[in-house]
């Protein structure tokens, strides 16, 4: 997800959270390429198991959240979202081409960048909310709606505009209910929030770093 860059010091904790998230998708994506793409066992990763679930959500809600609380920091957010909107065309193109099973039609980077530019469209009506109110108002909309979508699109990685924006707002609002000092991160914290400024790199390179590095462990060691 794209990340602002400025000429002043960076609130160094979101991007901590989000590099934490980002290494747990990685570990995630790696044991589902070992699983479910090259058939091997695991006693303890199942997808649809609960724990898996919760994992998983985890992922995605810390993503989504950390997105929109983004969002009020950005100063081109309509670039952000085109440019994510690209990539999002891009992870379209290649897993329908190489992967048509697992084709990715509207997963989680589409809902980034469209969560981004529908809120550029109606930003100025959120800005008009109390924080408190829209963050209580975007939080019950997620859970009244967070069912509705099930099984509406054939996508690997289906993340629907709705219920999923409402998520995205929480985080937009929590950006003007909570602001994280700025400043150097801690020492032992410099190398995740260095690489939490590269999100949007990281994630559309990671599938096939790990599929590379895993077809090679499975060929070549057995």
């Amino acid at each position: 997800m794209p990340v602002l860059r400025t000429k002043t010091s960076r609130m160094w904790l979101p991007d901590a959270l989000r590099e934490l998230a980002l290494l747990n998708m990685l570990a995630y994506h790696a044991m589902y390429d070992w699983v479910y793409v090259f058939g091997h066992e695991s006693s303890w990763y199942n997808i649809w198991a609960p724990g898996c679930h919760v994992w998983q959500q985890y992922i995605c809600w810390s993503f989504i959240l950390l997105s929109g609380f983004s969002f009020p920091l950005a100063k081109r957010p309509a670039k952000n979202g085109l440019i994510v909107a690209g990539c999002a065309a891009v992870l379209t193109f290649v897993t329908a081409l190489f992967m048509p099973s697992e084709a990715i039609w509207f997963g989680v980077l589409h809902l980034n960048a469209a969560a981004v530019l529908l809120t550029c469209l109606v930003y100025p009506l959120l800005q008009r909310l109390p924080a408190g109110a829209g963050l209580a108002a975007s939080a019950a909309l997620f859970a009244l709606t967070n069912q509705l979508p099930e099984g509406y699109l054939s996508s690997a990685d289906y993340f629907p505009i709705l219920p999923w924006v409402f998520l995205f707002w929480c985080g937009v609002f929590l950006a003007r209910l909570w602001r994280p000092g700025r400043g150097e991160p801690p020492a032992a914290l410099r190398p995740l929030c260095a690489i939490g400024r590269n999100t949007l790199l990281v994630y559309m390179l990671h599938q096939p770093v790990i599929y590379g590095a895993l077809w090679v462990w499975h060929t070549v060691l057995g």
